[in-house]
């Protein structure tokens, strides 16, 4: 596939998938031996679409108005990576945190290996600790200024 169609593929994905929740884009675009990584944690792997759906719906339905934006996207061969940055409000109680009303901000860069137009491989990095501590399910440490001691 082209390098412009691998794009319109990982477009297609971020719209439909994370700003529409249409998780049955998931069986169409992921393929069913499709292996994700970093989706829930730096170790997390995600087998297939039934538990990627698992995934999204989680995470959609702790912040069910979540809105991503693709700041910049590349497609090399069978692999395309995207910049994206997300707005979204903790209004549901899905990951196991009371809903909190709070808004949050997050970035992250995920990368697709496509294979016969689907995704068969994915890794993600995204902001996982910046959306605990907008949420305040997370809290720095309280450590002593540089160069002070306690």
């Amino acid at each position: 596939m082209s390098a412009e169609t691998n794009l319109q593929l990982i477009q297609r994905w971020f719209q439909e998938v994370w700003n529409e929740g249409k998780t049955e884009t998931v069986f169409d675009l992921l393929a069913p031996d499709a292996v994700t990584r970093g989706q829930g944690g730096s170790q997390a792997e995600i087998h297939g679409p039934e538990e990627f759906v698992q995934f999204v719906e989680g995470i959609r339905g702790a912040f069910p108005d979540l809105k991503v934006t693709i700041e910049d996207a590349l497609a090399v061969d069978d692999k395309v990576a995207v910049r994206w940055s997300a707005t979204m409000t903790h209004l549901g109680d899905n990951l196991g945190i009371p809903a909190t009303g709070k808004s949050v901000q997050s970035t992250g860069i995920s990368i697709a290996r496509i294979v016969n137009g689907q995704f068969a491989e994915g890794w993600d990095n995204w902001d996982q600790l910046g959306m605990l501590r907008q949420i305040g399910a997370y809290k720095d440490p309280e450590v002593a200024p540089l160069g002070k001691t306690a």
